[in-house]
C-alpha cells in the first residue's frame, strides 16, 4: 500500500500544543503537510494563556524538516486562526477540531459559567474555525474536518453534563456538515478517542497514560484525511492501539396503526416489544428512519405537498 502524503496540503489543529493535537500535527508534517499550530495555552479547565506550547511543537516540526506556523488565537476566533493558514500557506485543505477544555461537577454543583465555557471551547470553537475554513474548501471542491466527540458524548458520564451534552452536539454538527460537504468532496468524521493528555492525567496511572498515548490515535485521523479517503459521517472510537466504528441500532418496534386511539397502558403493555432488539437494523439517517415510518405505518413521510 502507498504511503499517505499531505504535500502541498496545509492542515489546522486546534489545540496542538501538547497530547492529542500535538501527536497529529507532528504527524500530518511528517507526512508532508504544512501546519497550523493552534494552542491558546491555556490551563486544562480554560484559564490563563501563553504561547510556549505551539511555539514548542513549531520548533519541533521545524528541526525534524517540516513546514509550520504557530497560532495563538482561542478558537472563538475562528477566522484569525483560518487566516494564519490562508496568509502563511495560501490554502486550507484539512481541519482537525482538536481543542478542548475540562470542567468536571455534578450537575447540581455545576454553574452556569462551568456550563458556558465548555459550549464556547468545545461546540462554538468547532463551529467557527470549520465555518471560516468551509469557503475555502467549497471554493477548491476539497476539505478533510475531524470533529472530536468522546464515550462521554456518545454515551453521557457522571459529573461532565456540560462535556457530554458539547460532545454529543459535535457529532450532530459533524454528520450534518458530512450531508452538506459530501458532494463537493469535503468529508467530515467524527473521533471519540481514548488518550493520556492533561485531561486524564489527574485520574490514571503512568501505565495507563502510556497505553493511551495520543500516538495511537493519529493513525485515524491520518487515514481519514487522506485524499484517498471515501469514508463521511462516520463515528469511530480509538485508543490503546484499538479501532472500532460505531453505528447506531433501533428494535423493530410497534406500529399500533393510525386510526387507533392509543394509550399509556398499550404502550405499557408492549413495552417488551417496543424494547426487543432482536432483528434489529442499523440506522444512520434521517431518511432512514423517515422510511420506518413508511414501511411499519404506511404514510409516506416524503410525499409532496398537493
Amino acid at each position: 500500500m502507498a504511503d499517505i502524503r499531505f504535500d502541498q496540503k496545509v492542515a489546522i489543529v486546534t489545540g496542538a500544543g501538547g497530547g492529542l493535537g500535538r501527536a497529529y500535527a507532528l504527524e500530518f508534517a511528517r507526512r508532508g503537510a504544512r501546519v497550523v499550530v493552534n494552542d491558546l495555552g491555556g490551563s486544562g479547565s480554560g484559564d490563563g494563556s501563553s504561547s510556549a506550547a505551539a511555539d514548542k511543537v513549531v520548533a519541533e516540526i521545524v528541526a525534524a524538516g517540516g513546514d509550520a506556523v504557530a497560532n495563538y488565537d482561542s478558537v472563538e476566533q475562528g477566522e484569525s486562526i483560518v487566516q494564519s493558514a490562508i496568509d502563511n500557506f495560501g490554502r486550507v485543505d484539512i481541519v482537525v477540531n482538536n481543542a478542548g477544555i475540562l470542567r468536571d461537577t455534578s450537575f447540581v454543583k455545576m454553574t452556569d459559567q462551568d456550563w458556558e465555557l465548555i459550549y464556547k471551547v468545545h461546540v462554538d470553537g468547532a463551529y467557527k474555525v470549520t465555518k471560516a475554513a468551509w469557503p475555502h474548501m467549497l471554493a477548491q471542491g476539497y476539505g478533510r474536518i475531524i470533529f472530536t466527540t468522546s464515550a462521554a458524548g456518545i454515551y453521557g458520564n457522571f459529573g461532565q453534563a456540560n462535556y457530554s451534552s458539547a460532545k454529543s452536539a459535535l457529532l450532530g454538527l459533524g454528520r450534518t456538515l458530512a450531508i452538506e460537504g459530501g458532494r463537493k468532496n469535503i468529508l467530515s468524521n467524527i473521533i471519540a478517542p481514548i488518550a493520556g493528555s492533561r485531561l486524564t492525567e489527574s485520574i490514571w496511572n503512568d501505565d495507563i497514560i502510556k497505553a493511551t498515548s495520543p500516538d495511537y490515535v493519529a493513525p485515524l485521523v491520518i487515514k481519514l484525511c487522506d485524499e484517498a479517503s471515501t469514508e463521511n459521517g462516520s463515528l469511530f472510537e480509538v485508543g490503546a492501539s484499538w479501532f472500532a466504528k460505531v453505528r447506531q441500532e433501533r428494535s423493530q418496534g410497534v406500529a399500533f396503526g393510525l386510526e387507533t386511539n392509543i394509550s399509556a397502558e398499550q404502550v405499557a403493555e408492549r413495552w417488551d416489544e417496543i424494547c426487543d432488539f432482536t432483528d434489529s437494523e442499523s440506522v444512520e439517517s434521517v431518511l432512514a428512519t423517515f422510511n420506518a415510518v413508511t414501511d411499519k405505518v404506511g404514510i409516506d413521510l416524503l410525499a409532496p405537498n398537493q
